[in-house]
């Protein structure tokens, strides 16, 4: 058959036949024939390929880290990181190089200055700004450097696009990005803020009691202004990190690049449901590698209608179960291309 199909339900029809007609009983590859079928559509073709897949690290600071009220480990651990993601030392550069996905990390706001001594190739010079406010006192960010973030997103998607990547994970490294991502999620689903925060990078009790009181207060302060104006973008200025707001934009963008997006964890998500209130398709493009550790995540996937592929107790972030899951992603790509039918292999179908 042509390799495009005038209609989205001749294209589903005839892809699930190729995939009915595998050597196989029928469904016995479960979930990746889901996968199979929702690449193909994605790309529109009968067969579906991935290439150049890779993960997007953006990295930021928040204002509120720096009172320890949220966190415990100090704001200067961020920059500490993205230089060991450089290095090649964290966890996601483990994976990418077991799997061979290309890695890419951005400065989208981290409280350090560089002096642009970082000249590797993979890594983005995108800063918004030194850190986000403290939203304890003010919104952590302007207007304008949400769009800006936004639109930066996005040009960094775009330039990975036009590389020749059409299969791509996020993740994000940034001290108190959780609080961030509770405060996000609470805004958008309506989720008690005690229901959303969890233990981030390990706070012990006494610890998580003040985060969770901390962010109540927070939220409070800034929900007139969110009712005022309920937009992915207020909410943003007002509870997100220069690193989310980046990732909303690289989610629109990868959505309208017609790419096979592969969401990451707590963090990511909470990205993605702002950028699902921008571009209200761009859930259609996604699958979702994991589900977090994170206390919320389980009930933002439930929101979204989210059916993850793995479960690992895992809330490292980083983009590591996009990492783990991309090659799933793969295997089912490659069953549909490379897999016998009955007919081509001379096996009697059940039938």
């Amino acid at each position: 058959m042509s390799a495009t199909v005038s209609t989205v339900t001749s294209l589903q029809q005839a892809l699930q036949h190729k995939i009915d007609c595998k050597t196989k009983p029928h469904k016995a590859l479960g979930r990746l024939e889901r996968i199979a079928l929702q690449a193909g559509l994605i790309q529109n073709t009968l067969t579906p390929s991935i290439s150049r897949p890779q993960i997007i690290v953006f990295a930021g600071d928040h204002g509120i880290a720096a009172t320890g009220l949220v966190n415990p480990y100090p704001q200067e651990v961020t920059a500490q990181m993205v230089l060991n993601f450089l290095s090649g030392g964290a966890a996601i550069n483990v994976f990418c190089r077991q799997h061979q996905l290309g890695l890419t990390v951005v400065d989208a706001g981290v409280n350090f200055n560089w002096n642009d001594s970082i000249t590797d190739a993979g890594f983005i010079h995108a800063k918004i700004g030194y850190g986000t406010k403290n939203y304890l006192e003010q919104p952590a960010m302007s207007a304008a450097e949400a769009e800006l973030a936004i639109a930066k997103g996005r040009e960094i998607v775009a330039a990975a696009a036009a590389s020749g990547c059409n299969c791509i994970g996020f993740g994000e490294m940034g001290i108190g990005n959780t609080s961030s991502a509770a405060l996000i999620m609470s805004a958008v689903t309506g989720t008690p803020v005690e229901d959303c925060v969890g233990r981030g990078t390990g706070v012990s009790d006494e610890q998580f009691t003040v985060k969770t009181t901390t962010l109540q207060s927070v939220f409070r302060k800034h929900l007139p202004a969110i009712v005022a104006s309920p937009s992915p973008y207020t909410i943003l200025q007002h509870f997100g990190g220069f690193e989310i707001a980046m990732m909303t934009g690289a989610f629109v963008e990868a959505a309208a690049q017609k790419m096979i997006i592969v969401v990451d964890g707590f963090i990511t998500t909470a990205a993605l449901l702002l950028a699902q209130l921008i571009n209200k398709q761009a859930m259609d493009y996604c699958i979702f590698a994991h589900t977090s550790h994170e206390k919320g995540h389980e009930t933002m996937l439930r929101y979204l209608h989210a059916e993850p592929l793995l479960q690992l107790d895992m809330r490292l972030g980083e983009g590591t179960g996009a990492a783990l899951a991309i090659p799933l992603v793969q295997s089912a790509v490659l069953f549909l291309n490379e897999m016998a039918s009955f007919e081509t292999a001379g096996v009697s179908n059940k039938e």
